[in-house]
């Protein structure tokens, strides 16, 4: 028998849909299946999307607010939704709106968060109880970077992104600066110059604290190469902080002591360009907004 829906005569429950850096990035091989073998730090940002949800007895998904570009079916929401109803034969469906504020193709993690976001959320409201474990296998297949928004906690990651041991890195105040491209990460991991052979780290001797100096980002030479873009903001930021790009970019992040300088120096940039003042934190807050509503579900 069904379980009982939260009222679905409520208002939309929102919930926060963060994103990621990697704090640095080393490709240190190929697996026989195309996938990449790497090794990262993720820590989230304070800087988040914003998703609500409505539960309705009725089976349809239903995205209210549709993203230019991106048809409905293509969007990781409406994906993540879809497969979870499957997976778990729930007779449910939802309304869900975003707003959505990470730039896409940034490599800040929008689409990823977005899919975990909606997968923990409808995983309550649905009342599928699944474990985060399941639900990160289970998103896994909608992207590499979805368990480690599932699991919520900073992270040293290795395999395809999947293996995550916790760590704690230093909880910064970053600058993070889009230049006006979009990079596909396809196109960055099948790009024949791309460094795929990086010396695997030694676990015990990993250490968070010196991500910026100690380590790099494989993807970024490739990128600069292609997006001049991209290199010229790098090399702008550089003379004012300690600046690395995210993931497979455009964005890059820049290292401050304090927010009052992070935002002096994101005044000398151009009016045109995508910035945001920020700070990194080891624990997603999506996860403190899930407890409370099965708190109050259960009561």
């Amino acid at each position: 028998m069904p379980v009982s829906l939260p009222a679905t005569d409520s208002p939309f429950y929102p919930f926060p849909s963060p994103a990621k850096l990697n704090l640095f990035l080393h490709i240190v091989g190929r697996r026989t299946d195309g996938y990449h073998e790497l090794e990262t730090v993720f820590q989230f940002l304070t800087l988040a999307d914003n998703i609500a949800i409505k539960p309705t007895t009725t089976s349809t998904i239903t995205l209210l607010t549709p993203i230019d570009g991106v048809p409905n079916d293509d969007n990781l929401i409406v994906k993540a939704a879809k497969l979870l109803q499957a997976e778990t034969q729930s007779p449910y469906g939802a309304e869900i709106k975003i707003n959505k504020l990470l730039p896409m193709g940034g490599g800040l993690g929008g689409g990823s968060s977005n899919a975990a976001t909606v997968l923990l959320a409808l995983n309550v409201l649905w009342q599928c109880k699944l474990s985060y474990q399941q639900l990160a296998e289970l998103g896994l297949q909608l992207g590499a970077d979805v368990p480690i928004f599932i699991h919520g906690f900073a992270a040293f990651a290795q395999g395809i992104g999947e293996k995550l041991s916790p760590v704690y890195p230093d909880e910064s105040i970053y600058l993070i600066t889009k230049p006006q491209c979009s990079i596909s990460t396809q196109q960055v991991f099948t790009a024949k110059a791309l460094t795929r052979n990086t010396r695997k780290l030694d676990n015990n001797a990993f250490d968070d604290k010196t991500y910026i100096n100690g380590y790099h980002n494989d993807c970024q030479n490739l990128v600069i190469n292609h997006y001049p873009e991209v290199a010229k903001l790098l090399a702008w930021l550089i003379e004012y902080a300690p600046s690395r790009m995210t993931g497979t970019g455009a964005c890059i992040f820049s290292r401050f002591d304090s927010e009052e300088e992070a935002k002096r120096v994101q005044k000398l940039l151009p009016n045109t360009m995508t910035s945001f003042v920020t700070k990194g934190i080891n624990t997603s807050p999506l996860h403190s907004v899930l407890q409370q509503l099965e708190s109050e579900i259960c009561t």
